[in-house]
């Protein structure tokens, strides 16, 4: 008898597996899964989906969407700002609740131009050692006291260092006293304190802290977006670094001007050309930089500006929305003349949280490729275009492959420019 019953449990235990996985190859099952838990769009957007035997419960009267279904299509619209909740049927039965925010109409105004970067550092930046002649023999005495190449020194003798000639003069007394400095240094996050004696350079008869310093980094990228409302622009798309250590910079402040390519190096396999540009003549301080992130450099402009290819700003399209496919960059390749050129989207990251290298990139514009050899340095923060939306903007070449490269979302681009796309919408109930 217990081995029928054996044999009975395991007989539909096993009709119950096969119905379960031909339920999980069912068409209809398919489409509701495919359909996500939650979707986000802006005021006007529409959003269309293949369907069948799924059907949505119809929204109430004053909802903030409103429902399409035609067929094997389902459309969704954006009406106004706000939160819904859809309910899919199948057979009549509800099988799954889908979340909908509907965000306020956004745009920005895409870049494209070249620009001139300015850092000045919190306090002074260490990029090196070097040795110096003193009587007992070469030393180093900035090394002696245990700062490292990457140390940014904030404080001597309890005052701000703000700048390389702040340096100077503690030096010189310190020397002359014989006395040692009480320097502050800021390494990663610690806060570290030390006492550094200058040695007398025979050969120069001066004090020396037997370190390379250096309080300000310059170079040249590309406007992202920016922002008329709030003046806000982002640019470059990645963290700029220091030369020497190859650190993060931690900006005091800085300024963004002007900037015209003088001419490209093109790139090849295993070496990634470069835009070589000049500050404009008249070096006008168009903005300030307030934060350098793994995304970019943020701040605020003190004019507006304008590429000459998009006069009007553009919607923008979040990390889910991006597709794989054909779409454009603006950029400059001579003189400061903004243009649009061809690339493929090759893969793209629906992110949900912050994060870099979101899209890999493509170019495949024929006079593109011809000039640079594809993504070159100062190219980065290139903005990226896609069915008249801004996605993102490019940020890195692979050395090994300059026609490609990484992109990063748009989305978070904003993000770190304090810019809040998010505005918490009034709840309705569905």
């Amino acid at each position: 008898m217990d081995l029928k019953k054996d044999f009975l449990r395991k007989f539909i235990g096993g009709i119950l597996l096969v119905s379960l996985i031909a339920l999980g190859f069912a068409k209809p099952v398919h489409e509701y899964l495919s359909i996500p838990g939650d979707i986000t769009l802006f005021e006007g957007q529409k959003l269309d989906f293949q369907t069948n035997a799924v059907q949505v419960s119809a929204p109430v009267k004053d909802s903030n969407i409103a429902v399409d279904q035609k067929g094997e299509t389902l459309s969704l619209e954006a009406k106004r700002h706000g939160k819904d909740e859809l309910v899919l049927e199948l057979a009549g039965f509800p099988v799954k609740k889908v979340d909908v925010n509907v965000l306020k109409d956004f745009k920005v105004r895409p870049g494209g131009q070249s620009i001139g970067v300015k850092l000045n550092t919190v306090g002074v930046l260490v990029v090196g050692h070097h040795q110096v002649q003193a009587d007992e023999g070469r030393v180093s005495p900035g090394e002696k006291a245990g700062i490292k190449k990457g140390d940014i020194i904030t404080e001597i003798n309890g005052q701000q260092i703000e700048k390389m000639a702040d340096v100077g003069p503690f030096v010189k007394q310190a020397g002359e006293d014989g006395k040692p400095l009480n320097v502050v240094i800021k390494r990663e996050n610690e806060k570290i304190k030390t006492q550094l004696q200058p040695e007398k350079d025979v050969n120069e008869n001066t004090y020396k802290l037997g370190l390379y310093i250096r309080d300000s980094a310059a170079g040249i990228g590309t406007m992202t977006f920016y922002h008329p409302q709030s003046k806000k622009y982002g640019a470059l798309g990645h963290v700029i670094s220091d030369m020497d250590t190859k650190k993060p910079i931690v900006v005091g402040d800085g300024q963004i001007v002007r900037s015209t390519v003088t001419s490209i190096e093109k790139g090849g396999k295993g070496n990634p050309g470069e835009k070589l540009a000049r500050f404009s003549s008249d070096r006008e301080v168009i903005g300030n930089i307030r934060r350098n992130s793994p995304f970019g450099i943020f701040g605020e402009l003190n004019k507006d500006i304008s590429n000459g290819v998009f006069d009007k700003p553009l919607p923008i399209a979040l990390s889910h929305q991006v597709k794989e496919g054909p779409a454009k960059i603006l950029t400059v390749v001579n003189n400061d003349e903004v243009n649009l050129f061809d690339i493929e989207i090759v893969s793209t990251i629906p992110q949900k949280f912050p994060a870099t290298k979101g899209m890999v990139i493509k170019v495949t514009d024929p006079e593109l490729l011809e000039k640079t050899g594809g993504i070159v340095q100062g190219m980065s923060g290139s903005p990226i275009i896609q069915g008249d939306k801004l996605v993102g903007a490019v940020t890195h070449v692979f050395v090994n492959d300059p026609t490609s490269g990484y992109g990063v979302h748009i989305e978070w681009m904003l993000n770190e420019a304090g810019i809040d796309i998010y505005e918490k919408p009034r709840e309705q109930a569905s």
